[in-house]
């Protein structure tokens, strides 16, 4: 077990840090006018401190900085401070048209300057949020090969079979806190883009720093390629993948385990893993196959169903009535649906007593071949069968929606435009306030608009989605949509497991942060149609949100990191990195 001070380092180490890893530099301790040296073997050249993205600060460096770290003529003699780097970036970033654009701007930023990329994501987040992020890294993806400029995680390969463990040291962080990885076979609603998927890892791990304030060095992107099926890919001459089609079976789970196996091996086993963008078979065996003797959370099938409850939970504050009173309709059974709709089922049983095959029963899912109900059960994979209930065979969503009748319709399709007019109607025509989630990304899978959404139901509807809109005008009123991103949860669900030592992860610690999120909405949120609070707060609800889960994890026994903080709330908010500058001596 470790001790711990208060800035989450360990006693014994020359220094703590946010989340636990060594403070190499000493920056965590350094006040902004304390001076640090960022280096530990040798002072630095300035040639090449400019090229650092970690020490970098162009022309915030002041006159005795320029002196001491040799930069005089380096740099135009203009001094310009962090904040005016910042206005000046976001001037130069809204000219761009094109998403795809700003994204590319912000990539070359991260390269250059890593402080001043995370100052301008955290304060501009809503803004930047779609950029780095949903939808815009979609289109990342699909022309990764064309826009590909320096490797900025681990890409291992069929080639590196055998020598996985050699590969992982090969990167040059030692203290990992975190690992995102993706094999490329299922990215957003865009389906296989082989190799090309390392924007997911990379965007998924800038917002763990931005929004939950681990540190951009304990985080390792990593890239599984094994293949890919697409034809378009595998004709690409920019392609940067192996050109082969998929491996699976064997071949597959033995490169899989040998990354687990070394992963562990290398960095602890507090680390991290966080599986991303899998397809349903590779998702759901890897997470049931690793959850018991690694720290793996899903984002795709737990991060997704911990925001949807939270939004859900929020909802009952708006429409009043308990969980167990709903009856909820999925257009989607793959790995998002039924991860969302096991955890809406457990949280039921929570309130209730009830057994979870009791609050099954209030869930009912249709798949590309109709409502799923116990005549199927037989050809149903297997996690679909808990879902098949008593019910004649219905093949279309409006057939579901009029003979169920419930009160939310959640869309994991992956699908666009399914949640058509005659859908919304039949909802709105028995329910007051229907509550429609179309939760498919990016924004051309979303299974309607929020402005079809508001439009088809009069106004009445709650809606929320997976990729932002914009706020909508209806009969005079003006509907702000909700947006339930897994950047709300797995940002701060992850700080909660690293500053409790948390060594497994389980399902009460998804409630949990479940229920800290929806606890943030405040009146005024409501009062404008919300059911998430603004981005503009991630941080502070990244700390409740941590505090939650580190509470569950000391209450559960699955946390190292002892003595327990008396103070989760505000001990999570001490861990969290800071990207303003700091003073070089």
């Amino acid at each position: 077990m470790d001790s711990t001070m208060m800035n989450g380092g360990d006693l014994n180490s020359k220094a703590g840090v946010g989340g636990g890893v060594e403070d190499v530099y000493g920056e965590d301790f350094a006040t902004e006018d304390q001076l640090i040296t960022p280096w530990t073997v040798s002072v630095a050249s300035g040639y090449s401190l400019l090229r650092d993205p970690r020490h970098n600060k162009g022309l915030a460096f002041n006159e005795n900085e320029r002196d001491a770290h040799y930069l005089r003529g380096l740099l135009p003699p203009a001094i310009m401070n962090q904040e005016l780097q910042e206005k000046r970036l976001m001037h130069n970033l809204r000219q761009y048209k094109v998403p795809l654009q700003r994204y590319i701007a912000m990539m070359d930023l991260q390269e250059r300057n890593e402080r001043l990329f995370y100052k301008l994501l955290i304060d501009n987040v809503e803004e930047l949020l779609p950029v780095v992020y949903t939808p815009t890294v979609g289109e990342a993806c699909q022309k990764y090969g064309s826009i590909f400029r320096r490797p900025q995680g681990l890409y291992i390969s069929l080639k590196e079979k055998g020598k996985i463990l050699e590969v992982l040291k090969n990167w040059p962080e030692r203290n990992i806190q975190v690992i995102v990885v993706t094999d490329g076979e299922r990215i957003l609603g865009l389906g296989d883009l082989g190799c090309q998927g390392m924007g997911i890892p990379v965007g998924k791990l800038s917002l763990y720093t931005a929004l939950g304030g681990l540190r951009p060095s304990a985080c390792l992107p990593i890239t599984i390629d094994v293949g890919t099926n697409n034809e378009q890919l595998l004709n690409d001459e920019f392609y940067i993948g192996l050109r082969q089609k998929r491996a699976t079976g064997q071949e597959y789970a033995e490169l899989l385990h040998e990354l687990m196996t070394a992963v562990k091996q290398n960095y602890g086993e507090k680390v991290l893993i966080q599986f991303e963008d899998f397809a349903n078979h590779n998702a759901f065996e890897l997470l049931s196959k690793y959850s018991s003797t690694h720290l793996v959370f899903n984002d795709d099938i737990q991060g997704t169903a911990s925001v949807v409850l939270a939004g859900i939970l929020s909802a009952l504050r708006l429409l009043g009535g308990k969980l167990a009173d709903q009856t909820f309709l999925f257009l989607g059974a793959g790995e998002a649906g039924t991860g969302i709709a096991e955890l809406i089922a457990l949280e039921m049983s929570k309130q209730t007593k009830a057994p979870i095959e009791e609050t099954r029963k209030k869930i009912w899912l249709v798949d590309s071949k109709g409502l799923i109900v116990s005549s199927r059960r037989e050809s149903l994979q297997h996690f679909k069968k808990p879902w098949a209930h008593e019910h004649e065979p219905v093949k279309s969503l409006l057939d579901a929606v009029k003979a169920i009748k419930p009160t939310m319709l959640i869309g994991t399709s992956g699908v666009g435009r399914t949640f058509t007019k005659e859908v919304v109607e039949a909802m709105a025509s028995f329910n007051e306030k229907p509550v429609i989630f179309a939760l498919s990304n990016p924004t051309s899978q979303s299974e309607c608009t929020a402005e079809e959404a508001y439009t088809w139901s009069e106004g009445r509807a709650i809606f929320a989605s997976g990729s932002p809109f914009d706020p909508v005008e209806y009969n005079g009123k003006v509907y702000v949509p909700g947006q339930g991103n897994n950047a709300y949860i797995f940002p701060g669900f992850g700080l909660g497991l690293i500053i409790s030592g948390a060594i497994r992860v389980r399902d009460e610690m998804l409630l949990a942060a479940s229920e800290a999120l929806a606890a943030q909405v405040t009146q005024e949120n409501f009062d404008k149609g919300l059911i998430y609070p603004p981005f503009s707060n991630i941080r502070k609800i990244s700390a409740h949100i941590a505090a939650k889960v580190a509470a569950k994890a000391y209450e559960l026994g699955l946390a190292s990191r002892l003595p327990r903080p008396s103070h989760l709330v505000s001990y999570a908010e001490s861990c969290m990195y800071s990207p303003i500058y700091r003073s070089y001596r």
